[in-house]
């Protein structure tokens, strides 16, 4: 299935609804941060802040994509190491329109993810052993796809946006409420009331500030689904894996909080939309009466990984306390 398969009225709808989402979201996370800024410094704070968020943007855009990866122990797959991701890469690459292509790395971790850095003229996506164990090379081609749009679409350089405003909307509000709370007694004496709505405000907006941007992330999240299957032409194989990334995360987190049971997550507190929404999108890219290829695809995962299976994570004791 190609692009020009897909339903493209579809693709048209969730493409409007999707950026119009990301737009109000941002423009709200700036909404909160220059009320909080005013109520504590006046005008000249939004001033001040509006020049802080944009020195905080410009310095996460220069962070190398070589250090977030030295973070997570990643290392480069090398040309002759998975070959068939490689060349998915370059394909994926080529119709994305990216001056260079992403390199590959490779996580040792039994986690299943994948996770992109960098810009588009210099970027890389690394992929876990537990990724590259679980997944059919389709659902490898949707997961690298689905990484390929955020590159592409510059979501990095937007999440560090509300990233940045919302860690400057939390300092300021924490900050006020402290000069807030000292300041009482001395209006109390004065005889003047106590800003009530601006006490409320400023103890709620870390948290509205930190809803508005996983609402953010989701919004971009869908935006990254409907790319990626426009990519690869193939919505089913990117909805394959996200199914089968939720059965296994699941499996693992549940065996480690609930055993026996499942866990609720509600959806506000999300950072991906729920997995069904996103499958259920992903189906509606289809044309009526499409059949599905699902029946084609190749259920096997790329040759043996690089290193050898490591040993199952467990519960230790460490000198900060529990860890897993």
């Amino acid at each position: 299935m190609t692009a020009a398969h897909l339903n493209q009225d579809e693709i048209r709808r969730h493409n409007r609804r999707n950026t119009i989402h990301t737009w109000l979201l941002i423009v709200g996370t700036g909404l909160l941060m220059a009320v909080i800024a005013w109520m504590i410094y006046g005008a000249g704070g939004i001033v001040w802040a509006a020049l802080i968020g944009a020195f905080g943007v410009w310095s996460a855009s220069r962070v190398s994509p070589r250090l977030v990866l030295r973070l997570y122990k990643a290392r480069p797959l090398q040309p002759d190491e998975l070959p068939e991701l490689h060349d998915i890469m370059r394909k994926l690459t080529a119709r994305a329109d990216l001056s260079s292509v992403p390199t590959l790395h490779y996580v040792p971790s039994q986690m299943m993810n994948a996770f992109a850095v960098g810009k588009p003229e210099d970027s890389a996506i690394a992929v876990t052993d537990g990724l590259l164990r679980g997944l059919t090379l389709r659902q490898l081609a949707g997961v690298l796809a689905h990484e390929v749009s955020h590159i592409r679409s510059g979501d990095l350089k937007v999440m560090a946006l509300a990233d940045v405003l919302n860690r400057m909307t939390s300092f300021m509000s924490t900050f006020g409420l402290f000069g807030l709370i000292f300041s009482i007694p001395a209006n109390l004496a004065a005889g003047m009331k106590i800003p009530w709505l601006g006490f409320v405000l400023l103890l709620a907006a870390p948290t509205l500030g930190g809803l508005l941007q996983l609402a953010l992330s989701r919004a971009r999240e869908y935006d990254a689904d409907l790319d990626a299957a426009g990519l690869t032409g193939d919505p089913d194989g990117l909805a394959s894996a996200l199914q089968t990334l939720e059965r296994q995360q699941g499996k693992m987190w549940e065996s480690i909080v609930l055993p026996g049971g499942r866990s609720p997550h509600p959806s506000l507190l999300r950072s991906h939309p729920k997995t069904e929404d996103r499958v259920e999108r992903l189906k509606a890219l289809r044309k009526p009466g499409t059949p599905s290829i699902l029946a084609e695809a190749v259920h096997r995962p790329p040759r043996k990984t690089i290193v050898p299976i490591i040993s199952p994570p467990r519960i230790r004791w460490h000198k900060m306390g529990i860890w897993y």
